[in-house]
């Protein structure tokens, strides 16, 4: 009896050592091969038989739930743990970084969960929940130290990150992020006529009336019509080139009295 009950935790440790093995193994196969990949591969790659494998998870679409909530549930601890960073922005685009380079080689299993075939989803909509939760907190926090634009919500960046991703399958960088994804993650940034914010409206706004006010104060001296600015060069003094040769004939004419 005594050895049974010894024998237990062993037994769980081996059970999930195993599990772990599986996973980690699927998540190579399924990058380098794509979900087309058979589950007795997936165990040779492991080291371990295929009864072990198909006792954790029974068919293969358990495995790539398995395997794409493991990825999800990393990256959202990732989020997580860069909340702490005493420079929130720099955080924030180091993991937008991360997530974008790291996603290619699984884009054919994130196709696959993407898709309405009526797979189960649960454990990813979990999994996705948290997930955005983090990135949420990560870039709340990037937005009030002013380093990511204020108008930039989580449904934005999750689609930068779709199209940062297909940036980098076309553009192959051996790991690195390529200068047009950077160049995406980029406009996230809160640098000055990136936005177009109601402050900016308003001051191009108050710039127009004031234009408009100094046109109206300067007049053309021959038929007193308000001089417009284009606000290059010298404002000019007449309203046209016939008000021009008026005043030029009116001084050739006084000249000669």
């Amino acid at each position: 009896m005594t050895d049974i009950i010894d024998e237990a935790p062993a037994v769980r440790a081996d059970a999930r050592r195993n599990r772990a093995l599986v996973l980690a193994a699927a998540q190579r196969a399924l990058a380098e091969q794509g979900p087309s990949v058979s589950l007795a591969e997936v165990a040779r790659r492991a080291g371990v038989g295929a009864g072990t494998v198909y006792r954790h998870f029974p068919t293969k679409v358990d495995l790539l739930e398995a395997v794409m909530q493991q990825r999800v549930d990393r990256l959202a601890a990732l989020a997580a743990d860069r909340l702490g960073s005493p420079d929130p922005g720099a955080a924030f685009f180091a993991f937008c970084h991360q997530v974008v380079t790291s996603t290619p080689g699984n884009q054919a299993l994130c196709d696959l969960v993407q898709s309405d075939d009526g797979w189960p989803r649960a454990l990813l909509m979990s999994a996705g929940e948290r997930f955005h939760r983090a990135l949420a907190a990560l870039l709340a926090a990037a937005q009030r130290e002013g380093a990511v634009r204020a108008d930039i919500e989580v449904s934005d960046v999750l689609a930068i990150f779709t199209g940062c991703v297909a940036i980098q399958r076309v553009q192959p960088t051996d790991g690195g992020l390529a200068r047009a994804a950077a160049m995406v993650l980029d406009a996230m940034r809160a640098v000055p006529g990136v936005t177009n914010s109601a402050a900016d409206a308003d001051l191009r706004n108050e710039m127009a009336r004031r234009n408009e006010t100094e046109d109206s104060a300067h007049r053309c001296p021959v038929c007193g019509t308000g001089v417009r600015h284009t606000g290059t060069g010298r404002r000019p003094r007449y309203c046209s080139a016939a008000c021009r040769q008026k005043a030029h004939r009116q001084r050739v004419a006084a000249t000669r009295r």
